[in-house]
């Protein structure tokens, strides 16, 4: 539940509330915004069914919340979230733009696709050093060689870099080289993962499940949230339907839907959404429009060698004329 301090409520009268919910043993949330405070109650508030909650100094009404998900609500956190990544920003009235390889195959590739993305205009350096493959006989990834390319790539360009985890193991290693983790599809509902990388603290781009619900995705969110990390970001990266024109069905609706349960950014990857190239640029203005904070985009320098999702990959020409192509739609939707 969610409790709503009148708009004179003094500093006092918070913090006595707090203490209360606190003393039985739950977790209390403060949202301080212009006008007024909310309160949110995190555990089993039937704990507080002899404290007459409402009638305490401050309190203007309690509204229960009946979302199995607290911390990522919108109701919990009226004000809409930004997470900072290094010089980066990622939330409303910014445009993000995550670019690289799906793999990193090994330096050149890495580090030409990096002075290549920069100079089109990315804010992000995206390249998958681990590769959770359907078969197990495809590429799986440099692992840490990986991510010391990534760093250096880094390094030379000035872009905070992203790589996934698929393990505990994975996460140490990262954290020592990378900027921001991801969580890939196939992992979205490994909660023993999202508590790890919950205590883990860096922050977090979350890919929204094959199948998965909002409301599931949501809930995923909320495990890391829960272990102590508030820098989530999420991914719509298409789903799975009975259409098979394209990899997966691009679900655009989720980035409405999604800004109207939570506080969170919501990023769109039309490049694991198609699976093919041609499709990536109108989808990407699509997904600004509806209100993306920014989209993560599949670059290679040879995509016809690349050694994972190649047909899906834009050539440096192709992101360079996608940056350019994006900037009316990012300038009518109030983004820079």
């Amino acid at each position: 539940m969610i409790i709503i301090m009148k708009p004179d409520a003094s500093e006092k009268a918070i913090e006595n509330v707090t203490h209360m919910i606190e003393e039985k043993g739950l977790a209390a949330h403060l949202s301080k915004g212009t006008q007024v405070t909310i309160i949110g109650v995190v555990g089993d508030k039937s704990l507080l069914s002899d404290c007459n909650v409402e009638l305490s100094e401050g309190v203007e009404k309690i509204v229960p919340v009946t979302e199995s998900y607290k911390l990522v609500n919108k109701k919990f956190h009226p004000d809409d979230s930004f997470v900072q990544v290094g010089p980066s920003v990622i939330g409303p009235g910014t445009l993000t733009v995550m670019a690289g390889p799906c793999a990193i195959e090994n330096r050149k590739q890495l580090l030409d696709t990096a002075f290549a993305v920069k100079k089109a205009g990315a804010t992000f350096l995206r390249g998958g050093a681990y590769k959770p493959r359907t078969s197990p006989y495809s590429f799986q990834g440099l692992e840490e060689e990986g991510l010391k390319y990534m760093k250096e790539a880094r390094e030379a360009t000035g872009l905070p870099v992203i790589c996934e985890v698929t393990s505990g193991h994975a996460i140490e290693s990262a954290v020592k080289y990378v900027d921001m983790v991801q969580i890939g599809a196939r992992n979205m509902q490994n909660f023993e993962l999202l508590k790890e990388v919950g205590r883990a603290g860096i922050p977090v781009l979350l890919k929204r499940g094959l199948s998965a619900t909002i409301d599931e995705w949501l809930n995923s969110a909320e495990y890391i949230l829960a272990a102590g990390n508030p820098n989530v970001v999420l991914c719509e990266r298409g789903i799975r339907t009975y259409e098979t024109a394209t990899r997966n069905t691009l679900d655009l609706s989720a980035v409405p839907v999604i800004r109207s349960k939570s506080h969170l950014p919501i990023i769109v990857d039309p490049s694991h959404a198609t699976g093919v190239r041609a499709y990536v640029e109108p989808l990407s203005k699509a997904a600004l429009a509806c209100g993306a904070d920014g989209l993560m985009v599949e670059v290679h320098p040879c995509p016809s060698c690349a050694l994972s999702d190649g047909p899906q990959s834009l050539t440096f020409p192709d992101f360079e004329q996608l940056m350019q192509d994006l900037r009316p739609y990012a300038e009518l939707s109030g983004r820079k």
